[in-house]
């Protein structure tokens, strides 16, 4: 999809969205790999916070005429908080938020972030938590993916972009200054980490249609030296010290 399109979309969902929730419309913010520029190397959705001043199921429902053209176009559902609400949440949703304040454009009204203070107290867990749940989710897609070159590059692909998001998150962890940019994550994990780069600099060749495997077998390594990246980050995670731990950082 082009960037004039987009650009129509997103100018006349802002139009639409004033007109239906009207003074009640605190915020539209563009955010993650579309606001960072990152829609080369790995995919880029299209995602907005819609924040309002207050949220009731009318409101809500107020919102499905607008929405029934962006999702057409095939961008996600907005994510929809009140201003309160995203400051009450912020040391509950570590990773997200700091996505959303790193990575983003004010489309509309005032930028909700400008006041939140961050609370990293929850990060480590969450971090850990969603590593784990999202390696166990590329386990179970392998298997079909397995015996198809094109599927698994695309698994690769897909589940990279992701990773990469996470990846940030554990710079943050370690107290590193974390890119923006979803490929210049991962390398700068790799780098800081000691992490093989290869499996990652083939899955974004994949990504540009640079290169692609001659043989399944050939997909199969480079998933399997993946994965194993994978397994080495979330034993980062694990092993880093909890509130009340007396060790230091390795």
């Amino acid at each position: 999809m082009s960037k004039t399109v987009v650009h129509d979309a997103l100018n006349g969902l802002i139009r639409d969205l004033r007109e239906t929730h009207g003074d009640n419309l605190a915020s539209v913010v563009l955010y993650g790999s579309a606001a960072a520029g990152d829609s080369i190397e790995l995919r880029s959705d299209y995602n907005l916070l819609i924040t309002l001043n207050r949220i009731a199921p009318a409101d809500l429902r107020l919102a499905q005429a607008p929405m029934r053209e962006w999702q057409r176009l095939g961008h996600p559902l907005p994510v929809y908080f009140t201003a309160e609400e995203l400051s009450d949440a912020a040391d509950v949703f570590p990773i997200e938020f700091h996505q959303m304040a790193n990575a983003r454009v004010v489309l509309y009204g005032q930028d909700p972030f400008g006041s939140i203070t961050f609370s990293d107290v929850n990060l480590r867990h969450q971090t850990e938590y969603e590593l784990r749940s999202k390696l166990i989710q590329l386990r179970r897609m392998y298997i079909p993916a397995s015996i198809s070159i094109e599927k698994l590059c695309d698994l690769m692909s897909d589940s990279l972009a992701s990773f990469a998001a996470l990846f940030r998150a554990v710079l943050i962890l370690y107290g590193e200054e974390a890119p923006v940019a979803k490929p210049d994550c991962v390398r700068a994990t790799a780098r800081r980490f000691g992490l093989d780069p290869t499996p990652f600099e083939k899955i974004f060749a994949f990504r540009a249609s640079e290169y692609m495997p001659p043989t399944e077998k050939e997909a199969n390594d480079v998933f399997a030296a993946y994965m194993e990246q994978i397994d080495n980050v979330i034993q980062l995670v694990d092993e880093f010290p909890q509130a009340g731990d007396s060790g230091e950082l390795k």
